[in-house]
């Protein structure tokens, strides 16, 4: 019987775990923090081996494979001795999809990957059998056990992109690349490039990789390397013979000389970032046969994601908008761009090594005020500092919440998009934004 140790009780993990035991390894999690509750309680009742707290090395170095959950970096002493012991390391979405011959259409980017990917599902439900994982929901590890679908849009992050060998999305997406998550990359941005293109590096010629021909970046790498799978580009700039492109407010996607247009001007989502998001997902439903008047209906009623430019209450004529999921500068930056009233600002938090000059523009044009919302908001009293007439730190949500509101009069917005990530003061984005709501809500 063979060996899985798996490091992290989270969602992949105990996802991972099920799927295991049900495949018939031997599976022991461990976990250096505390598992949750509900997670040891799967557990438990599926009499699945478990520590936390801890690391117990005889227990993990005596595997036969190793899934290590994406926030664990490859620098941990742990996991250089795995690796030095010739065990193979995973992640989630590698070992789920050695166990389905569902269709996967993955999707990647620095910003829009959920947006994408929840839109992508939105669309493809209306007529296909299909799951929604990675990085949203439950585990694919255990929707492959529990519902099996035969079609998956799966979200993924360079984490989960790090330790593939044989993942091979039918469907490949990437939405664009900023630096991100540097810290991770030895400060490296073609290490975190590299790592994002892992996702097309299994792909056949009979796959598809869809992607914005609009990101200097991407068709950079494009030039210097081979891919053989089918490239289906997107842009908002020019006229594309294969793929997608958008003019004078319609979207046109060719495939193999079957052209599709759609007018884009009942699209919910607002932001030419999110015109993107629709033309990679319209794409995906071409590559799969949906129908256009169902591509078309769905993106009309789709509803958005929660912390995404969500807009929460309208306070006398304040507009309180959650942006909570813009863990980066390149999110911040499309939020800014599409406030069309003078906006309160809330922004800070972990800071990934961030260079705020291309938010400048957009400072100076629209924020009026800038509450800083983080342990060390040095770096922003610094590049913010002179260009508005109120800038102030707090530790404390209600209180930003409370702040904003002195400060704004009718007709402004009040905006929260960190630009950075959350776990100096919450415990992750999701609940950042929960807490920025119920402080909102109780104004």
């Amino acid at each position: 019987m063979k060996r899985l140790v798996i490091l992290g009780g989270g969602e992949s993990g105990v996802g991972t775990a099920l799927l295991g035991k049900e495949k018939g390894f031997e599976v022991f999690v461990s976990d250096k923090g505390t598992i949750k509750k509900k997670y040891k309680d799967v557990l438990l009742n599926n009499e699945i081996e478990f520590e936390d707290e801890k690391h117990t090395e005889l227990k993990i170095l005596n595997a036969d494979l190793v899934m290590k959950s994406p926030g664990i970096p490859d620098k941990v002493e742990l996991i250089k001795k795995i690796r030095s012991a010739n065990i193979q390391v995973v992640s989630e979405i590698e070992f789920a999809s050695r166990y389905t011959d569902a269709t996967l259409v993955a999707i990647t980017g620095s910003n829009g990957k959920t947006t994408t990917a929840t839109l992508t599902h939105h669309i493809l439900s209306q007529d296909l059998d299909v799951g929604l994982a990675g990085n949203i929901g439950d585990s694919f590890a255990k929707q492959l056990l529990m519902e099996n679908h035969q079609n998956y849009v799966l979200e993924v992050s360079s984490f989960q992109l790090d330790d593939i060998s044989q993942f091979q999305p039918k469907i490949a997406v990437l939405t664009n690349i900023t630096p991100d998550h540097l810290d991770r990359y030895d400060y490296k941005f073609e290490n975190y490039i590299a790592s994002k293109f892992r996702i097309v590096e299994n792909q056949t010629s009979e796959d598809y990789f869809i992607y914005d021909a609009d990101d200097p970046i991407i068709t950079n790498w494009l030039q210097d390397h081979s891919i053989r799978s089918k490239l289906l580009p997107f842009s908002l700039k020019n006229e594309i013979k294969e793929g997608a492109y958008y003019n004078n407010n319609e979207i046109t996607i060719t495939i193999d000389n079957n052209k599709l247009i759609m007018p884009t001007k009942n699209i919910t989502l607002e932001g030419k970032h999110n015109i993107k998001n629709a033309m990679a997902a319209s794409t995906v439903a071409h590559l799969l046969k949906i129908r256009k008047q169902t591509i078309r209906e769905s993106l009309e009623n789709f509803q958005g994601v929660e912390h995404r430019l969500e807009h929460v209450l309208k306070i006398n004529k304040v507009q309180y908008i959650n942006d909570s999921k813009a863990t980066n500068v390149n999110a911040t930056y499309f939020a800014l761009e599409s406030m069309d009233a003078p906006t309160v600002w809330i922004v800070g938090g972990v800071d990934k090594g961030n260079d705020y000059k291309e938010l400048f523009p957009f400072v100076n044009e629209k924020v009026k005020a800038i509450i800083c919302l983080g342990v060390d908001n040095s770096k922003l009293f610094e590049a913010f500092g002179n260009m508005v007439d109120i800038i102030v730190e707090t530790q404390f949500m209600s209180e930003a919440v409370k702040i904003a509101y002195k400060v704004s009069e009718a007709g402004d917005n009040v905006l929260l998009s960190p630009a950075c990530a959350s776990f100096d003061l919450f415990e992750n984005y999701e609940d950042r934004g929960r807490q920025f709501k119920y402080a909102v809500r109780n104004l």
